[in-house]
């Protein structure tokens, strides 16, 4: 794995295509085994081949790559300031995910300041079907996978026309709630963050213990939340 970056950086210093024995004297590499790292990494289209000169660049791969760090990047500078503004308003936490092939990725949060509070984590990634983030992504375009939906407590949603009918809703109204359908005691309200193509770019979140945010406390927050959605949306 370490070759294959120094053989990326060599690329993307030179700014021009590089030859095999050219690479090799860059980066201190035997020719042999600079061979073989191209062919691994022209395979994944992070470089490319160039049959006129041959030579090597970097692929489309890495500029696909390097569009979706600075998306993510963007989006999580722009939000920042209004998750800290949801949190303090709702005393709940605030989260900001983006959406991957079946389900959402938690990439920034804003803990709520109470000594009772739900726990977000970077990385952790939201069911599609039983959280409210996850009814955002399938209501904007999202996919669930193949199989039988997996019940985390007695609220899942796990027949799928019963899912449809929920999604239909959070479409007509934009936005989503879960009450206790992944965790028993977090409750949770959504709203997308979309392009101007409608496009979903990301979704913003709040969610707080089931004891304290309650159907009436989670229907106060849908205004600040979906007007904060609204303008990260004009931002990115």
């Amino acid at each position: 794995m370490a070759r294959a970056v120094e053989v990326l950086d060599a690329l993307a210093e030179a700014r021009a295509e590089l030859g095999t024995n050219e690479i090799a004297r860059r980066t201190g590499i035997n020719v042999s085994s600079i061979s073989r790292l191209l062919s691994t990494l022209a395979s994944a289209g992070l470089v490319q081949h160039v049959p006129s000169t041959g030579r090597y660049r970097l692929g489309v791969r890495i500029l696909q790559l390097a569009s979706a760090a600075r998306d993510s990047l963007d989006v999580r500078a722009v939000s920042r300031p209004y998750l800290e503004e949801l949190a303090e308003l709702t005393g709940e936490t605030s989260t900001l995910s983006l959406p991957g092939e079946h389900d959402l990725l938690t990439i920034d949060f804003v803990q709520s300041h109470r000594s009772v509070r739900s726990v977000a984590e970077i990385g952790r990634n939201s069911v599609a079907h039983a959280t409210a983030a996850g009814k955002v992504f399938l209501a904007w375009g999202g996919s669930l996978p193949d199989g039988d939906l997996e019940a985390f407590t007695e609220q899942t949603i796990v027949d799928r026309s019963a899912l449809e009918a929920e999604i239909a809703k959070v479409s007509d109204r934009g936005w989503a709630q879960a009450l206790g359908e992944r965790e028993e005691d977090l409750n949770a309200i959504a709203a997308p963050v979309l392009d101007a193509t409608g496009r979903l770019r990301a979704v913003l979140g709040i969610q707080g213990p089931a004891v304290r945010f309650r159907p009436r406390a989670m229907r106060a927050a849908v205004d600040p939340l979906t007007a904060r959605a609204a303008l990260i949306a004009e931002t990115v």
